[in-house]
């Protein structure tokens, strides 16, 4: 009957071939249906070559990651060297006398930009750090499952270091072109367009960490809660980058007043100019807004070390407004009155945050360096870990750039642009070295608690069992 299993030798014409299907023959079946039976199985035969084919050939056909990776890194290259001659090329296209201004009004612009690139991919690093080592960090910002990784960050800020110096390109090919109005939009466009990435409230370009941020950001600003470990540690990296908000300021005050492209601002009693009672005003704010964190803080812990910590931030208060009265009084009194408190609490607020970094924020008295012990042993982890020369580097380091940061905090000395440039990205890899081991420090922190908690319930549970044992005696 046709679909029986039929006994067939093994020299029978009715076997199947290697490879194929299990042929099921009916031999007292017509000639008809035999070769409409072999028809069929041929077809079953060709598409499963065809499938088992199209992966193999789509295989074939895409590079190997290796060569698409050489690839990319070629293309940037380019790209970098192409920015670089049209930049140079169009600078010196300009008057000498005009070239110097040029160049400052330019980089106003884009400084901000290419550090906040610098921060991002050197916060990459922290992660990439944190993920080779044991510290949970998704478990000490109290992060969900979809947090970006080291990876995606590196994305992002491949992205930043693509767009933010093409843009800077332009506007210099287009000023010194002569079309001022296409120059001016360069600028502003970019400034538009990164606002709108950060609002952008559909589910596209990492909703969930834009959320995260924004939400830390509000509750920087208004700390009427109580105040989390990322909240804080944000707070920290904000004073960093007090120098990139104040510059912020001056650009966008500039945008809105028209002013790009133009010699307008250069009027230092302007209202976007080096004298604006702005400048000071935007540099304190996230020192301000870290004391009143801690403030908040001693409200809800009781703790004192809280309030020296606000005193620690409250120093750089008189370095940011003493440094604004020089463009306010006149050359005498400052020279005899003011400069001399303004050194003096530099002084001050650089020596009490050394110290506190050190004593607090590393907590020296533990073996902090064990971030660089990797679970799988690599150069870093071999040049790093347990090396003397960390410590002295990271110490002294620490103190010699805390006391340059006093320089971008000074208003008066903000005409050396790239030196304040340079200053403040120091400043910003200052911070990055001081994420591994504050962040080591919290982890500690909660790895003692953890352990003293379960101390504790293994204690009561011993109680309890002693207890019975003696009312069962």
């Amino acid at each position: 009957m046709f679909g029986a299993v039929a006994n067939v030798p093994t020299n029978s014409p009715h076997l199947r071939k290697s490879g194929s299907r299990p042929v099921f023959s009916d031999p007292g079946s017509g000639e008809l249906g035999s070769g409409a039976e072999e028809g069929f199985l041929h077809s079953v035969e060709v598409d499963e070559m065809k499938g088992a084919s199209a992966p193999l050939s789509a295989a074939a056909i895409m590079p190997s990651p290796i060569f698409l990776w050489r690839f990319k890194v070629l293309l940037f290259f380019i790209w970098g060297f192409s920015c670089c001659k049209i930049g140079w090329d169009s600078v010196m296209r300009m008057s000498v006398d005009l070239r110097d201004l040029f160049l400052y009004e330019a980089f106003l612009y884009y400084n901000p930009l290419l550090l906040v690139t610098m921060m991002v991919w050197l916060w990459g690093v922290n992660l990439w750090i944190f993920a080779q080592s044991s510290v949970n960090y998704a478990k000490i910002f109290e992060l969900d499952q979809s947090h970006l990784t080291q990876r995606e960050i590196w994305k992002c800020a491949t992205w930043m270091t693509i767009i933010v110096p093409t843009s800077m390109t332009a506007y210099l090919y287009l000023y010194s072109h002569g079309e001022v109005s296409l120059a001016a939009s360069q600028p502003v466009l970019l400034y538009t367009a990164i606002a709108l990435v950060l609002i952008f409230p559909f589910d596209i370009f990492y909703l969930s960490s834009r959320y995260f941020l924004l939400k830390t950001l509000w509750r920087i600003v208004l700390p009427l809660q109580a105040i989390t470990f990322s909240d804080f540690f944000l707070a920290d990296i904000l004073t960093s980058m007090a120098k990139v908000f104040s510059d912020l300021e001056r650009s966008v005050c500039r945008m809105l007043h028209r002013q790009v492209a133009t010699i307008a601002w250069f009027e230092a009693d302007s209202v976007c100019g080096s004298h604006s009672v702005a400048i000071p005003l935007v540099l304190v704010l996230p020192y301000l807004f870290r004391f009143f964190q801690c403030l908040r803080q001693y409200k809800d812990t009781g703790e004192k070390t809280t309030l020296l910590n606000a005193l620690k931030y409250s120093t750089a208060v008189p370095v940011i407004f003493l440094s604004a009265l020089k463009y306010h009084v006149f050359p005498d009194r400052w020279t005899s009155i003011y400069r001399p408190l303004w050194l003096l609490s530099s002084v001050l607020n650089s020596l009490y945050s050394f110290y506190w970094d050190v004593t607090r924020d590393w907590d020296l008295s533990s073996a902090f360096t064990r971030i660089f012990k990797f679970s799988k042993a690599s150069l870093l982890s071999n040049l790093l870990y347990g090396r003397r020369w960390v410590y002295f580097w990271v110490i002294g380091s620490n103190l010699v750039l805390r006391c340059t940061w006093t320089y971008k905090l000074s208003a008066h000395l903000r005409h050396n642009y790239l030196t304040v440039f340079t200053i403040t990205a120091l400043e910003i890899f200052r911070r990055f070295q001081w994420v591994f081991f504050r962040v080591e420090n919290e982890w500690n922190k909660m790895n003692s608690k953890s352990n003293i908690q379960l101390s504790m319930s293994d204690t009561s549970e011993e109680d309890k069992l002693l207890g019975s044992n003696e009312r069962n005696v």
